[in-house]
């Protein structure tokens, strides 16, 4: 080390030791630890009193600095005074006595330590003291001997190490104390006379006043006036206090939960007096712990007394020492000790507010006492309710937890008690606004019921219990009661800088920011450091003015206090993004997000209480910060698939580019390893210019797959690039070139390196699934490609090319399986709107229905995910439930990442009485597919409706409705539900909605298969409610139980004859035993048609030569709860069609 990284300097060293330290280790070395701990940390406090510093204390050592040497000589005597006491109460054993030496001398510094000749001294001096005593350098004595009222003993010179010339060295003789005051005996020359007794006695006498004079003029350190015109803020018309954090001598840090509180108390105490002016705990408090003049504390708070003490409590005991000071005058107007037992503290906290009172020369006006008293009957509560408030101070989670025990302990040992009600709705305010509860308006309410119920109590409660109360009801919106509390809440506590900023909170709500910039302004004076809120909601009044600069300076001032308040970066953002400085407004955007990279525009809309919010919503999105929250990462590799770009020159390759991505999503989707975000989701960024990071974060995916497809006659090119959406980084980005008849090859090579470069394993059957390839035929796979791209845009012009194509892909290649599933989905899908869509493609809906049914006869046997599904879809009407689930279920085992299938588990499970499970799955589609939440929320809406959750069910159902108004199938649920709720007026206007979208409701109770009958029997009761008239067949409602499954099936229907009635015409149908079949009625061109039946599983098979267009069909049977009493309608057949009642001739 170099000497130029050392500074020279002159200081005043402190140096102690324990003496026999190792004897009261070796005897005890616990309690040693324990009693060594409580004392220097009475020195430290002591040291920071005197302005001196610690610079070190390994072991039993301590050394400190001061600047001035009579500090450091005071101090050394104020320590071994409050040492001697400490000790009296000690067995003669376990006494810890300190020796001090004190120094005046050069020292060299490096960082905070000090090295040197000087401090060499001072150890001298320490070993040359006795325990309990003090020694000091020759230079001490000739600073101090004409300073200091102390007598000494010269102990002459005495050689230090390393430093050639010897040092004189004096002992301090005599020095008072308080209670147990303490004399150090001098070694004097014998012969002392009769004489020097008689006069040590008359001594004794005067002791008691020389104590008083010494405590109160040579003890303290000299007061330096305050300067009014060095005040930050011009002195009040009134006397005006700050009360300073009572110090803490009990040793023991776990008694500053008492010590802050009585000081608290004191300060709320003063704070309901009209006539003084009282600086608020957070200002006072921030000198807490520091060596502060009286001086600086009168002018940085603009007050002209202080108040000063210290607190000691030794079990059952308590000592409070204070002092008030005329800061102006500098000098003390009073200073008092209070020996006490800890059951009379309540009665000492009064006391001392009414001494400062009268130092002021103030009294209590009527109706100001409000505040004096107020305790609860046991000391063991009022301990407990200053510990809660010191968790409650901390603002987080754990701690609030902590204090909610306490709350209880309170409320169950004085349940009668203001302070115990007031306490457990602080904790609840907590949860409310530390966004801890299930419940937020719960957590409000219960909050508001105990604080009214702390009033109700005691009219000493609403001095403390009004500013909370008050803004709390501004949270409920309820602005005119939270102005009036607050108005209450100040003219109770006058100096309650609290009151003040709530009150002017509530007004800014209210939409009256006038009145509430004085208010925040008096707040801002009675707490000159106050928390950052004050300056952030003084800024929102600024902002609701249109006083944007000012607004501005206001919330960068509360960021420099609270650097990490994502609010004020928020209003921040959102006011620089309304005045136009883009810079400053994505700056404080992207601290937001640093803060909580969950934050969303949608968040700050549901929780902005003030009436300009659409305008600083505004602000927010120019600032760049999104609409939504991110999605979580799923636990697995995740990934989204954009729409690649046709860079072709013809534009109408674009659905050559879609089919690309869409099959790289339907590859990657197989796979079990990975999450794959579904195609609708990732197309709402097609054509749009968007951050990679954004999409991760909207989607809630890692990785994201982008790229390009150009072709150019028989020439093909893709680009392709892997990126880490959590950083922007870039993976790998490669090209591929070929002709069309590669196309399939660069697919797989594509699939293959995402695959190795997210390290996922594929199973056997997945790698067969993956590079599977259904057709080689390239002109039937652009049909394809056509197809499906008409088919997502769902019109009925695309939806009639869409089958064209389905058809001439299949033609080009009859065993292309893909385009059979699609084409047999899109007759499912056109059926399901009902006869309009029919009409409007030339087709009706039993073609519809039956061409779907006779894919799934011809391709069982080699099954897709797609067939799975819509097996699954028919099996539900036909009520097949379990088979249905079993369906859906090999679906996913096939296709894990669709989300359509998804969708389709949860319809299946809600019907089959499983409607927890349904949620589940809607979720988890919702999930996959998450910018096109609709179909999910109306399955949630199903599964809130099974359970008889209607509120929630309408919720749900609306939000699906909003999103997708077109599907007005889900008006049926919001009619019944309102319908059970009892908005009769909604239900009809609900159920009205349905009838002119959907038209009538029959046919759709068939597509309903409830297998619960009292959800199903609660679903037409609501529907009758909203005004549904009911009709034939209000009910269709049959369990697996009823049904005629296998040898009765064969016996019920070989031979038989069935006859019903639809519309009001009669027909029959013969089944011979050869399985022949005649159906007669009178809607027929020739009054019958033959065809044939079979049975497969549980279900029979009908085809007719020309009725139903000469499709086969399934139907189930069942034995029918409801069939009439005249013995017709004894069975109920549900078919791919619909559902029919008819009875079998006997």
């Amino acid at each position: 080390m170099t000497t130029q990284e050392y500074k020279r300097r002159l200081t005043a060293i402190l140096s102690a030791d324990v003496e026999g330290y190792s004897r009261l280790m070796q005897e005890d070395e616990e309690a040693t630890v324990r009693t060594i701990t409580a004392y220097r940390t009475a020195m430290t406090h002591l040291i920071e009193q005197y302005r001196g510093r610690v610079v070190d204390s390994p072991g039993d050592n301590i050394l400190a600095e001061f600047t001035s040497v009579v500090d450091a000589v005071n101090c050394a005597v104020e320590i071994q005074r409050e040492l001697a006491e400490r000790n009296a109460e000690l067995p003669d054993n376990r006494k810890m006595k300190f020796r001090i030496g004190v120094n005046l001398g050069d020292v060299l510094e490096e960082g905070k330590r000090i090295y040197g000749d000087g401090v060499n001294i001072a150890a001298r001096m320490e070993g040359l003291a006795e325990g309990g005593g003090i020694s000091i350098s020759g230079t001490v004595y000739d600073a101090i001997q004409n300073k200091i009222g102390l007598e000494y003993e010269y102990l002459g010179e005495h050689q230090v190490k390393n430093i050639d010339k010897p040092v004189r060295a004096y002992r301090v003789l005599s020095f008072p104390g308080a209670a147990a005051h303490r004399v150090v005996k001098a070694k004097r020359a014998a012969g002392r006379t009769w004489r020097n007794a008689m006069v040590g006695a008359a001594l004794v006498v005067l002791a008691g006043a020389a104590l008083a004079l010494w405590q109160f003029y040579w003890r303290a350190p000299k007061i330096e006036p305050a300067s009014k015109e060095k005040m930050a803020f011009p002195l009040p018309d009134k006397p005006s206090i700050a009360v300073l954090p009572f110090v803490n001598m009990s040793g023991d840090p776990g008694q500053e939960f008492l010590v802050d509180g009585i000081t608290e108390n004191i300060i709320t105490a003063l704070s309901g007096v009209s006539k003084l002016f009282v600086i608020a705990r957070n200002s006072t408090f921030t000198y807490k712990g520091k060596p502060v003049k009286v001086q600086q504390v009168a002018e940085d708070l603009g007050v002209r007394y202080v108040l000063e003490g210290s607190i000691t409590r030794s079990g059952d005991r308590i000592r409070v020492t204070a002092q008030l000071i005329d800061a102006l005058k500098g000098h003390h107007l009073w200073a008092e000790r209070y020996d006490r037992e800890m059951k009379d503290i309540f009665g000492l906290q009064d006391d001392l507010a009414m001494r400062i009172l009268r130092g002021v020369g103030l009294k209590i006006m009527s109706g100001e006492d409000a505040f004096v008293g107020g305790y609860p009957k046991s000391l063991d509560v009022f301990l407990k309710m200053l510990k809660a408030q010191e968790h409650l101070r901390v603002f987080n989670i754990d701690d609030n937890n902590r204090a909610r025990i306490i709350s209880e302990e309170c409320m169950a040992l004085e349940p009668d008690f203001w302070g115990s009600h007031a306490l457990v709705g602080s904790v609840h305010t907590m949860d409310y606004f530390l966004g801890s509860t299930r419940d937020p308006v719960k957590s409000l309410l219960t909050a508001i019921q105990y604080l009214e119920k702390a009033v109700a109590l005691s009219d000493r409660a609403k001095g403390r219990v009004y500013p909370t109360l008050g803004y709390l009801y501004s949270m409920k919106k309820d602005y005119d009661k939270a102005i009036e509390l607050g108005e209450k809440a100040i003219a109770l506590v006058p100096s309650g800088a609290e009151a003040h900023a709530w009150l002017a909170m509530s007004l800014n709500y209210a939409g009256r920011v006038q009145e509430a910039i004085p208010l925040f302004e008096k707040a801002i004076r009675l707490n000159p450091f106050p928390p950052s809120f004050y300056y952030m909601n003084l800024g929102n009044s600024y902002r609701l003015l249109g006083r944007f600069e000012e607004a501005v300076a206001m919330y960068k001032k509360t960021i420099a206090l609270s650097p990490n308040n994502i609010i004020a970066y928020a209003n921040l953002a959102g006011t620089c993004g309304l005045m136009g400085k883009e810079e400053e407004a994505k700056a404080a955007a992207a601290e937001i997000l640093r803060l909580n990279p969950k934050w969303s525009i949608e968040y700050y809309a549901k929780t902005s209480l003030f009436k300009d919010k659409d305008r600083v919503i505004e602000g927010l999105r120019k600032a760049g910060l999104p609409e939504k929250p991110p999605l979580p990462l799923p636990d697995k590799p995740s990934i989204a698939v954009l729409p690649f770009t046709n860079m072709s020159d013809d534009k109408n390759q674009e659905y050559f580019s879609d089919g690309m991505t869409e099959d790289l999503i339907t590859d990657l989707s197989k796979i079990s390893g990975l999450f794959v975000i579904a195609r609708n989701s990732t197309f709402v960024y097609k054509g749009k210019a968007v951050n990679v990071q954004q999409i991760g974060r909207e989607l809630g995916v890692k990785y994201v797959l982008e790229g390009s497809v150009r072709r150019a006659g028989d020439q093909l090119r893709i680009n392709a690039q892997l990126v880490d959406a959590t950083t922007g980084q870039h993976l790998w980005a490669e090209r591929y070139d070929g002709s069309m008849k590669d196309v399939f090859s660069l697919q797989d090579k594509i699939n293959g390196k995402i695959v190795a470069a997210l390290a996922v394993k594929l199973t056997a059957d997945e790698k067969s699934l993956v590079y599977k390839k259904e057709t080689t035929n390239l002109a039937a796979y652009e049909e394809f490609l056509k197809g499906r791209e008409h088919y997502h845009k769902f019109t009925i012009e695309d939806l009639a090319k869409a089958m064209g194509c389905f058809k001439k892909a299949i033609e080009l290649d009859p065993n292309y399986r893909r385009a059979k599933a699609m084409l047999a989905l899109l007759y499912n899908s056109i059926a399901s709107r009902g006869a309009g869509m029919c009409n409007a493609l030339n087709l009706n809906y039993v073609e519809a229905r039956l061409r779907a049914r006779q894919y799934l006869i011809n391709e069982m046997g080699e099954p897709t995910s797609i067939t799975y599904l819509l097996s699954g879809h028919m099996n539900l009407t036909l009520r097949q439930w379990d088979e249905a689930i079993s369906h859906y279920e090999k679906a996913l085992a096939l296709d894990p990442n669709d989300a359509l299938i998804r969708f389709g588990m949860s319809w299946g499970l809600n019907m089959s009485g499983r409607p927890a499970e349904g949620m589940e799955q809607a979720k988890s589609g919702m999930r996959l597919d998450p910018l096109n939440p609709a179909r999910y929320l109306a399955q949630i809406g199903i599964a809130h409706f099974c359970k008889g959750e209607w509120q929630s069910a309408v919720t749900a159902s609306e939000q699906a409705l909003k999103l997708n108004p077109e599907d007005g199938v889900w008006w049926v649920v919001v009619a019944s539900a309102y319908g059970h709720l009892g908005r009769n007026e909604e239900a009809k206007a609900a159920y009205q909605a349905y009838r002119e979208q959907q038209g009538g409701i029959h046919l759709w109770l068939y597509f309903w298969p409830f297998k619960d009958r009292q959800v199903e029997e609660a679903f037409v009761e609501g529907l009758m409610k909203a005004g549904w008239s009911g009709g034939g067949m209000a009910s269709l409602h049959v369990s697996s139980q009823d049904q005629i499954t296998g040898h009765d099936l064969k016996a019920f229907y070989y031979p038989s004859t069935l006859r019903g009635s639809v519309g009001g015409s009669d027909w029959s149908l013969e089944h011979a035993k050869d399985g022949t079949v005649t159906f007669r009625g009178a809607g027929l061109p020739e009054g019958a048609d033959k065809g044939r039946s079979w049975l497969e599983g549980d279900k029979i098979c009908t085809q007719f030569q020309k009725l139903n267009a000469g499709l086969p069909f399934f139907r189930t049977t069942f034995r029918n709860p409801r069939g009439t009493p005249q013995g017709n309608d004894e069975y109920l057949g549900f078919s791919d069609l619909y559902a029919l009642a008819f009875s079998k001739v006997k």
